[in-house]
């Protein structure tokens, strides 16, 4: 049975403190029991690139929380061990890293894992691994791609999918410790 957490974080532009979006999906025993998803306001300005991607503009984050506050809610779901599995899984905690260093916020530790190397040791056909590639091929929803609680509940799809086609094997020899 697999117990995880898939988050996806969007950025505002290339800092890595950055983080203008971040979600979790919470997967225990094979199935999704819940999710978080939280606009985030970053004291950075936006690029005209990053918009263009996630679509979200800095209008839409005046109200939001900084990412000390969020931090506060999500904090307990870093607990040592815990796997957290990202698509570009590199990108995801260099952008948590760079956010907790930003606000002087100590580093938890983490287990990490990443589907775009699960994809692409398991499915080398395929002619990319991004994560539309992934989903659409593996015939999982991703309705709105660059919302980062549609790519969290994407990535926990395809982790699940590729446990269920290949067992955990495989994937527990490219899990990383941060």
């Amino acid at each position: 049975m697999m117990n995880f957490i898939a988050f996806d974080f969007e950025t505002a532009n290339y800092q890595k403190y950055s983080a203008c979006s971040i979600a979790l999906v919470m997967v225990k025993n094979d199935e999704i029991v819940g999710s978080y998803y939280s606009l985030i306001q970053p004291e950075t300005d936006f690029h005209w690139k990053n918009i263009q991607i996630h679509g979200i503009r800095p209008e839409d984050v005046v109200s939001a929380p900084k990412f000390p506050e969020v931090w506060q809610v999500i904090k307990p779901y870093f607990k040592e061990n815990r796997l957290f599995v990202a698509h570009n899984a590199s990108f995801d905690c260099n952008i948590l890293k760079g956010c907790l260093e930003y606000y002087g916020l100590e580093q938890p530790h983490y287990l990490s894992l990443c589907t775009v190397r699960t994809s692409k040791q398991l499915f080398p056909e395929f002619e990319n691994h991004k994560l539309n590639t992934v989903s659409e091929k593996l015939g999982i929803s991703l309705d709105n791609h660059h919302n980062a609680l549609d790519d969290s509940l994407a990535c926990a799809n395809i982790l699940l999918y590729q446990a269920n086609h290949f067992g955990v094997n495989p994937l527990k020899k490219l899990v990383k410790v941060i």
